[in-house]
């Protein structure tokens, strides 16, 4: 009996052979097959949403491989990721196998959440069908995102500059970052002042901070009334008034979810949201340890907002406690864990994240892991293990000190029982150290040692890291744990963001003009509460209670009245200045975006054509800047001998020749092979349209290109120079062949920080 089992990525097929056997026959989609068309909408909106795909380029040999085996296959299952995207992978593969087998009924899909024999034995033993709500949700997500894109991306063109875009859910994120600068652009810093306190007792020192005067928080504005008040406080005595003893404890932290598992990621390991997902998909997938060629799976599926863990995984996690860390630590009866109420359940059919089998500690598996890999597997891990522990147990003293109308307090805890924090001690959790004398007694006369005004200054709001951008994400209900690495890849490749010295997000000039311009003219779609009811009605067409068509027709209708609106004249942005123009002194400078981004120019163009480059002050005006002089080389122009000087361009820095115009040599990144088409030219590095392609050098005698970036190294197949590198929307890297009779691909480490 021939059994055909369809995964997504490549990097799963060994590691699900050697669970299954020689009975199964599996093979990988490499991601999606088909999808809306490049250079079209793909999508009609009448009384019904029409969608048309097509196949993606490069995949008519998977797709033609998989329905060759699919014809001689007894059984055929759908093993794709168990989310949204796997459920539409699964759907567009049913339906080109439909096409050559007699029997659907031999098509079947399969989820399951980890790959361990158990698991997948039980999914095998349980099939069911694609889930049509779920292909629903996915389609609605897609055709909302393409109408927006689509057809915003043009009026950007014509307004601003040409190649930008728009995306639904992007904009709001950069919206953000945006309103975060204004917030702190906006800010005005105010001084305040504290006053510390040290006391002595029979039984030793002790500090604490002034909480009220005259019953009222105290507000110190100056220096002045700083020392002011420091002299009348020395005038008093003061005794303790009460000693308030208690207990606290503190709660382990639920296991992780995606969301979660980027912000601790971050914080903790300095690994990127795309790292972090790039690492936990090899860790899902498997990766070898003793045995060399037998992967083993290590983690449970890491896109989920669900806390839910298995009866046999909370039962192993107690096992574990009770053997190794200690029967003290194991509370009495499984800790569960739920999202906060309001919050949507997508991903509830997934677990949390979870180690799959926490005999496997990180102390043993991390000899055979890569490095960032054996760092979040153990960050994993021990959140797992530590949210089935007993809670830390904290002896609390709060005393309070009178002196006329002024009140000292303090609060000093002593840890009593560690509890979880013996296997999770975050860096959020560092308890601050006070220490408060045994032996204090209530109604005790104190001595003032030393009193120290401290002068402090309110802080604008930070700016965002990937951690804090997620969070808020989260928070506000924008996008889903499969979209939080692609968001925050999309705005910065757009050149949309950069970040300062301290990897935090500020706005470019491009994404202020870009987001203040779709805020003015489309404001629903960049509402953030508007969004996030958009995600919950995705949820609702994922769960089958409300109609896919219904959902994108009632948004198409008002977002199409805005677009009409937003079209108007196609005007280019322009900011205006206060600036004269120091070259005409009659003009006014205005902001305007070329191929080279943002500089100021003289309004009275075409009659004075002056244009500088500038800088943004804090209070929002410019400070024009002299573009730097280009550096000339030692290096000499192959053509006409002059030298080569260092510039800078639309795409980045390059090296051209000093003779332009005259000269137009420009020196190009050349791979190590000879074009294989011609076998004459060389094969060069490219740049069209704010796209990399790699072409032959004798153009237009040889029309031989490769879209995208390229690995220079040769296919161990079939032995073509070179691989294409592709970068899925979670951050994963793929080196494959772009020979399709060849196929070959494979998964590799990503070198994003």
């Amino acid at each position: 009996m021939k059994n055909l089992l369809i995964v997504e990525s490549p990097a799963k097929i060994k590691t699900i052979s050697k669970l299954l056997g020689k009975d199964f026959k599996i093979l990988s989609t490499v991601g999606h097959i088909k999808d809306l068309p490049s250079k079209k909408l793909g999508v009609e909106i009448n009384k019904e949403v029409d969608i048309h795909y097509v196949t993606l380029e490069g995949k008519e040999k998977t797709i033609a491989d998989i329905c060759k085996e699919a014809q001689t296959a007894d059984h055929i299952y759908l093993a794709t990721d168990p989310d949204r995207e796997g459920e539409i992978i699964a759907w567009h593969v049913e339906q080109e196998i439909g096409r050559v087998v007699k029997k659907k009924a031999i098509i079947k899909r399969i989820v399951y959440n980890e790959i361990t024999k158990p698991a997948i034995e039980e999914a095998l033993a349980n099939p069911s069908d694609v889930d049509l709500h779920k292909v629903s949700a996915q389609q609605a997500r897609r055709v909302l995102d393409r109408l927006v894109g689509y057809q915003v991306s043009p009026i950007l063109w014509k307004k601003i500059a040409k190649g930008l875009s728009a995306g639904r859910v992007q904009s709001v994120a950069l919206k953000l970052i945006v309103d975060r600068e204004a917030e702190i652009k906006a800010f005005v810093q105010e001084e305040y002042w504290s006053v510390d306190a040290l006391f002595k007792g029979k039984s030793g020192s002790f500090s604490a901070p002034l909480a009220l005067v005259n019953d009222k928080k105290p507000k110190i504005g100056t220096e002045k009334e700083a020392q002011t008040l420091v002299a009348k406080i020395k005038k008093e005595s003061y005794e303790v008034e009460s000693i308030k003893e208690s207990k606290r404890l503190k709660n382990p932290l639920p296991p992780f979810m995606t969301s979660t598992l980027q912000q601790s990621s971050y914080n903790t390991l300095k690994f990127g949201v795309s790292k972090t997902m790039s690492v936990a998909q090899k860790l899902y997938e498997g990766i070898p340890l003793k045995d060399p060629s037998t992967p083993v799976a290590l983690i449970t599926y890491m896109r989920t907002d669900s806390l839910r863990i298995s009866p046999i995984a909370t039962k192993q996690a107690r096992s574990y406690i009770e053997k190794h860390v200690g029967k003290e630590y194991l509370p009495a009866t499984a800790k569960a864990y739920s999202k906060a109420k309001g919050k949507a359940q997508a991903q509830d059919a997934h677990e949390a994240i979870r180690p799959i089998d926490v005999a496997l500690t990180p102390e043993k598996v991390k000899a055979f892991l890569p490095a960032d890999a054996a760092k979040l597997y153990d960050l994993i891990w021990r959140r797992f293990v530590a949210s089935q522990m007993k809670s830390a147990e904290y002896a609390q003293k709060q005393v309070t000190v009178v002196g006329g109308p002024y009140t000292f307090r303090v609060t000093g805890s002593t840890l009593l029982f560690d509890g979880y924090l013996k296997i999770y001690a975050a860096e959020e959790e560092k308890e601050e150290k006070i220490t408060i004398p045994s032996k204090l007694a209530e109604k005790e006369a104190l001595s003032l040692e030393e009193l120290s005004p401290k002068q402090h200054f309110t802080q604008p709001p930070p700016r965002f890291t990937e951690a804090t951008l997620v969070k808020e994400l989260e928070k506000e209900g924008i996008g889903r744990p499969s979209t939080y690495a692609t968001i925050l890849k999309t705005i910065q490749e757009r050149s949309y963001t950069e970040k300062d010295d301290n990897k935090r997000f500020m706005p470019t000039e491009l994404g202020t003009v870009v987001t203040k311009m779709l805020t003015a003219n489309l404001p629903k779609i960049m509402n953030l509460g508007f969004t996030a009811a958009m995600e919950e009605n995705l949820d609702k067409v994922a769960a089958g209670t409300l109609e896919r068509d219904k959902l994108i027709i009632d948004f198409y209708h008002d977002f199409e009245k805005d677009l009409e609106i937003f079209k108007g004249e196609a005007k280019k942005a322009i900011e205006e200045t206060n600036v004269t123009c120091p070259e005409c002194k009659k003009g006014k400078l205005i902001i305007r975006f070329g191929k080279a981004g943002p500089f100021a120019g003289c309004d009275q163009y075409p009659e004075c054509k002056f244009t500088s480059n500038f800088e943004r002050l804090p209070d929002d005006s410019i400070k024009l800047v002299k573009a730097a002089a280009p550096q000339v080389l030692e290096e000499q122009c192959p053509k006409c001998g002059k030298s080569l000087r260092q510039m800078s361009g639309r795409f980045g820095p390059f090296i051209a020749c000093t003779g332009y115009p005259d000269c137009r040599y420009i020196k190009q990144t050349t791979a190590n092979f000879k074009c294989p088409s011609c076998g004459k030219g060389d094969v060069v590095q490219k740049f069209w349209k704010g796209k990399t392609f790699w072409g032959c050098s004798t153009y237009p005698a040889c029309k031989f290109s490769i879209s995208g970036d390229i690995a220079q190294t040769p296919c161990p197949q079939c032995h073509l120079p070179y691989l294409l590198k592709r970068v899925s929307k979670s951050g994963e890297v793929t080196l494959k062949c772009s020979n399709k009779e060849c196929g070959y691909a494979v998964a590799v480490e990503s070198t994003e920080s």
